[in-house]
């Protein structure tokens, strides 16, 4: 028997069996104030779009969860269960060391991602999972093939304005640790190009605000 999870704006989120094996049934919502043809086009081409980069992120060394079957007419993908906790609530309980080191962790899958040029596009600590001492990066319905260094650090501008909001007591420690994992793999002048691109992206932002 199915749980209900999540209902999001976009996809809703089932608990389901596959083949015996605890899995997860993602299914994107209809959205009936589209067009019936173009909602159903839009919601195949993101069903296989994220299918693909579930699978691209673990070629290069992320960790995702297993896609068990996709089916493109259905916008559905039913994906292995991952078990575990957020980062988030890792962070929320905030042991320093034990923390700190998984958010260097999510830095090198963000830097694997961007050598890529993947962009994941909803950088959060929720979409993060610790499940038998691995990091799991969840949540590709948003990511995209970009060489720009725009786009890489508003991937990670994303994911600051995410810690400020909801880690803020903690967040200079945790961006600096997510940014020195990124460095590892990056290597120091791709992180460097990347933070003052990031510097830009945030004064925009303000300067759109103070407006």
């Amino acid at each position: 028997m199915e749980k209900q999870l999540k209902k999001g704006a976009e996809a809703s989120l089932y608990q389901t069996k596959w083949f015996g094996e605890e899995a997860i049934r993602k299914i994107r919502i209809l959205k009936t104030f589209r067009q019936s043809v173009l909602d159903l086009k839009l919601r195949q081409s993101r069903t296989r779009r994220e299918a693909l980069f579930l699978k691209e992120a673990r070629r290069v060394g992320v960790n995702t969860p297993l896609v068990y079957f996709v089916d493109v007419n259905k916008a559905e993908i039913i994906m292995q269960f991952i078990p575990g906790r957020r980062l988030k609530e890792i962070i929320d309980v905030y042991e320093e060391n034990f923390s700190l080191e998984w958010c260097k962790e999510a830095g090198r899958y963000i830097a694997r991602l961007h050598s890529a040029e993947i962009i994941h596009g909803d950088l959060t600590t929720s979409n993060f999972i610790i499940s038998d001492n691995r990091l799991i990066l969840i949540d590709f319905g948003l990511s995209f093939y970009s060489q720009r260094l725009e786009d890489k650090a508003i991937d990670i501008h994303l994911l600051n304005m995410v810690v400020k909001s909801a880690h803020n007591i903690y967040a200079e420690k945790i961006i600096h640790a997510v940014l020195m994992g990124y460095q590892e793999i990056a290597g120091e002048s791709s992180s460097h190009s990347l933070l003052e691109r990031m510097k830009i992206v945030e004064l925009r932002g303000r300067y759109k605000r103070d407006e």
